[in-house]
């Protein structure tokens, strides 16, 4: 007979924090068997401080990441006592649902029903760590969530001599998995997060706009090189922010593999997917603004040839790809920390009543 297990490390700070951690092992397991009763949840505790402060929840994050490969948990929550903000604002929680991390800021939630509204906190975490975004607590959202569980943890199958084996996921539930993971973390969202790959790409595709060198370039190429430098942006901006900030993982160890090998994929989808997104904006600000940047009578004085509608959807596609490469030349001054701020989904800046 085989049972599925979702394990969820709880690393917490020395203090407060780990008093918090003790009590609420037991009740969160018991809370998320009520809410997802199609898995059983484990909850093993951690005193760990991760960093040294002052540090910021970048570092939180990547701290818990290593703990989580190291310990092979499927998910991990963090309890800390250092404060959280984002834009000078105080802030509850951070998930980041590619990661599988999630931090929870105490001193945020106030002093009193701690306990309770820390409970309530980390559920919701874990919620929206297995891609449920909006919230809801209908009953079909908990059976998609409590598929996606299945999906994440393992199967446990006890043999003749006591062992435990871990049997991998099929290979159409990791694909689910994977979905939901990349959905939750919101791929559209990255490229406004990074502001320097953004002014660059946005100055590159200018620059280019009003260069009659492109506009002679792009309509001698032809559609079949033009579709080559696209797809040669797109990777280079990719490269860039994943190898950039570190974003590659290697297991350490083989138990570790399928779980590391499941983050590299979502983490190489949502940039892809991120990325993409940044350069369909580039072409449609590069298409709008065309006609003015570059009068047809102008164009076609460049090009020595009559200006056809395609002759602009070419000069469009070669400018919006050119910017795209000026985004990962910005790409290359983003920080560590600012890259992987980009990926989180959740922020959470009020406590639970």
């Amino acid at each position: 007979m085989s049972t599925d297990e979702v394990v969820i490390g709880l690393v917490s700070a020395p203090g407060a924090a780990t008093e918090i951690a003790a009590t609420l092992a037991d009740d969160l397991g018991a809370e998320l068997s009520l809410h997802l009763p199609t898995v059983q949840w484990r909850v093993p505790t951690v005193v760990d401080e991760l960093v040294q402060p002052p540090a910021d929840d970048a570092a939180l994050v990547a701290a818990a990441r290593e703990r989580l490969v190291q310990e092979d948990w499927d998910l991990v929550v963090v309890l800390t006592a250092l404060p959280l903000a984002a834009r000078r604002r105080p802030v509850v929680a951070h998930a980041s649902p590619v990661h599988g991390v999630a931090v929870v800021c105490l001193p945020a939630l106030g002093a009193i029903g701690l306990r309770r509204r820390t409970r309530d906190t980390v559920v919701g975490l874990v919620r929206t760590l297995l891609g449920d975004t909006e919230g809801d607590a209908s009953s079909g959202s908990a059976a998609v969530l409590g598929r996606r569980a299945r999906e994440l943890g393992r199967s446990q199958r006890h043999e003749g001599d006591g062992g435990v084996m871990f049997t991998a996921r099929v290979l159409s539930g990791n694909l689910r998995l994977l979905i939901g993971m990349i959905r939750a973390n919101q791929p559209w969202k990255l490229a406004i997060g990074l502001s320097r790959a953004l002014a660059a790409a946005l100055a590159t595709g200018v620059f280019a706009m009003v260069t009659s060198d492109i506009w002679q370039l792009a309509d001698a190429l032809g559609w079949a090189r033009l579709w080559v430098i696209g797809v040669g942006s797109v990777a280079a901006i990719t490269t860039a922010l994943i190898v950039g900030a570190g974003l590659w993982e290697h297991a350490s160890n083989p138990v570790s593999r399928k779980q590391v090998t499941l983050f590299n994929l979502a983490t190489t989808a949502t940039v892809v997917l991120g990325v993409l997104c940044l350069s369909a904006a580039l072409f449609v600000l590069a298409l709008l603004t065309s006609p003015v940047l570059v009068p047809s009578d102008l164009f076609e004085q460049g090009l020595g040839h009559e200006v056809r509608f395609s002759d602009y959807l070419e000069l469009v596609w070669l400018t919006s790809a050119l910017a795209t490469f000026g985004g990962a030349l910005g790409a290359g001054l983003e920080s560590d920390e600012g890259v992987r701020a980009a990926a989180y989904t959740y922020r959470q800046d009020r406590a639970p009543a």
